[in-house]
């Protein structure tokens, strides 16, 4: 009998901690049953001072890097900021920021290939910049395409991959938009990050979601999961706002249609991963990001209860899909007790 096709399933940490400790997130990963995450937030020494990882000392990663051992964790990507500020420098009444270009590469973004390269990981997470508010996206793909091509750029001169990410309010808020940078970038160390979640709290049903992972498979590289229940009270008026960040449901209980995406990703899982192969990206990584007791634009938080259930959700509806998934066992267990 043939084998099943199988992913990583991996998780943002961060928001299994409720206070955002390194022991916290290590602990809640090797409870459910994770090996690998995405940092983000993080208070490594449990002294209350959370910051985000591209911004921790050497000292800290070295000591970040002593729990990963301890626990026998890996990281996924850099749960990066990249690309979550203003295209242009225009008042549109909006909170995000303008850094010239420039700035942001030799800043931001060189912040973060350090940590990624400190971390061991070849990928970065990364969005695609907010265009002005009250303008069409689509008006700016190339602008964005040219700032994400200079990235892709700087990672590849690293031996590092950047991951852009579809989520409302920025350029590449759709399927079609995202599949859009994608050609127009036209770079072998840039893929795309699906997020099912992202696309239905667009008002957007199952079939809608579906077609939009479609579009993005070609540069497909891996996948973040969270699922959202829309609210018919909630008119969709364009932009995602703080209101429709509280619906986000378990993989199995929402409107984004995951056991749709996941049977047809379980049809091409072999070509993709063929192609990540060549990137020197071990597999494909399902990452959970839950959000289920709220969310936020820089990220989420559902719990060590909420993600458990989030994890759960995510292993039965790839049960119900066909594929295939590790999570610790005895044996890796008794590796980390040296027996």
């Amino acid at each position: 009998m043939a084998s099943k096709p199988s992913v990583i399933i991996s998780a943002f940490a961060d928001e299994a901690a409720n206070r955002r400790t390194a022991l916290e997130q290590m602990t809640a990963l090797a409870a459910i049953g994770i090996r690998n995450y995405s940092p983000r937030f993080i208070d490594v020494l449990g002294d209350g001072k959370i910051e985000h990882v591209v911004d921790l000392s050497e000292e800290k990663l070295d000591r970040l890097l002593q729990y990963h051992a301890e626990y026998g964790v890996s990281v996924t990507s850099i749960g990066a900021r990249v690309g979550k500020v203003k295209l242009l420098n225009v008042d549109d009444g909006s909170h995000n920021k303008y850094v010239p270009f420039d700035e942001y590469l030799n800043g931001e973004v060189a912040k973060t290939i350090r940590v990624a390269r400190k971390l061991g990981t070849k990928l970065i997470r990364g969005f695609s910049f907010y265009h002005p508010r009250g303008t069409k996206a689509a008006d700016h793909l190339d602008a964005a395409a040219g700032q994400i091509r200079r990235i892709a750029d700087a990672c590849a001169a690293e031996g590092l991959v950047y991951g852009l990410e579809i989520e409302p309010n920025l350029v590449g808020e759709t399927g079609p938009l995202l599949a859009e940078l994608a050609k127009r970038v036209n770079h072998p160390n840039m893929v795309l990050i699906f997020d099912g979640g992202n696309v239905a709290a667009q008002n957007k049903n199952p079939v809608q979601v579906f077609e939009e992972y479609l579009v993005t498979v070609p540069w497909l590289g891996w996948m973040h999961v969270k699922d959202y229940r829309i609210d018919p009270a909630l008119a969709w008026t364009g932009v995602v706002d703080e209101e429709r960040l509280r619906n986000f449901v378990p993989a199995n209980e929402g409107d984004a249609g995951h056991e749709l995406i996941f049977r047809h990703l379980r049809d091409h899982l072999g070509e993709i991963q063929q192609r990540l192969q060549k990137l020197g990206i071990p597999g494909f990584y399902l990452e959970t990001e839950p959000h289920l007791k709220g969310g936020g634009q820089f990220g989420g938080f559902s719990g060590p209860d909420g993600m458990g259930v989030a994890v759960r959700a995510l292993c039965s509806a790839l049960d119900y899909s066909g594929i295939d998934y590790n999570l610790r066992t005895f044996a890796d267990i008794r590796q980390l007790r040296g027996f």
